[in-house]
């Protein structure tokens, strides 16, 4: 049973019109890092959900005992509850919300309607995090990497640190998902951060050139990190991903 949620990292629904927008955080983050994109999404009359994935948002202990499927899992429920309520439904995701974004374009292509990966993985190139991966003694947790935003003052609601078993989960559905770019058909908005002290920057161009979609935009950011709903790009996330749903 998970603990209490931390104040800002509940889910979000917003029932709007039938258009559909699942807006999904990443690994070890909260809703609090995607809320404002889903409130922009809302303001434009869009039916938006924004799941707080299993695991994440209470507790270090629950996230240890959290993995890939339980992850699959929370944004299914809203998928599904998007699913009788709108005729298309888009995916927004940050970080590995992004990554799930792509996951979900290829296994659910009868629903997704479109993408918008930001910042996503499907690779960390990390050798030190992929040692941990079956090292018997792996510690049980390592430091965390949240809050890598450029803007003065701002701050994630992120654990402090990473617990190694969903590592171990995170590491398995990043290298699943790269392998299912090709067969990705549904129209993509690829945000890419310049600088990027979480996930290589490179991941953007890798997902654009592996993408089986014919329609497939790259946005490469100036003024933003990792975290750059929340950083000084975020208007521009806004109005790039509003425009992008509108068009599709």
């Amino acid at each position: 049973m998970e603990q209490n949620i931390m104040p800002g990292a509940e889910p979000f629904r917003f029932e709007g019109n039938g258009t559909g927008v699942l807006v999904s955080h990443g690994f070890t983050g909260t809703t609090q890092s995607v809320r404002p994109l889903g409130e922009a999404l809302a303001a434009e009359g869009f039916t938006v959900a924004g799941p707080r994935l299993a695991g994440h948002g209470t507790s270090m202990e629950d996230h240890a005992k959290s993995g890939a499927s339980d992850w699959i899992r929370s944004i299914e429920e809203d998928l599904a509850w998007l699913e009788v309520r709108c005729e298309r439904v888009f995916f927004a995701g940050l970080s590995m919300g992004g990554m799930f974004s792509l996951y979900f374009a290829a296994m659910r292509p009868d629903l997704i309607r479109g993408i918008i990966p930001i910042n996503a993985c499907v690779f960390l190139a990390n050798p030190d995090l992929a040692r941990l991966v079956f090292l018997d003694d792996a510690p049980e947790t390592v430091p965390g990497v949240g809050s890598d935003i450029k803007m003065e003052g701002g701050e994630e609601l992120v654990y402090p640190e990473v617990p190694v078993p969903p590592l171990k989960e995170f590491m398995a559905i990043m290298r699943v998902t790269d392998d299912l770019l090709p067969v990705i058909e549904c129209p993509a908005l690829v945000i890419q951060s310049l600088e990027d002290h979480v996930v290589p920057p490179e991941n953007g161009p890798y997902i654009m050139e592996k993408l089986g979609s014919p329609h497939k935009e790259l946005v490469r950011l100036e003024e933003s990190y990792h975290v750059a709903t929340l950083d000084n790009d975020a208007p521009s996330i806004h109005e790039r991903t509003i425009e992008f749903i509108r068009q599709n």
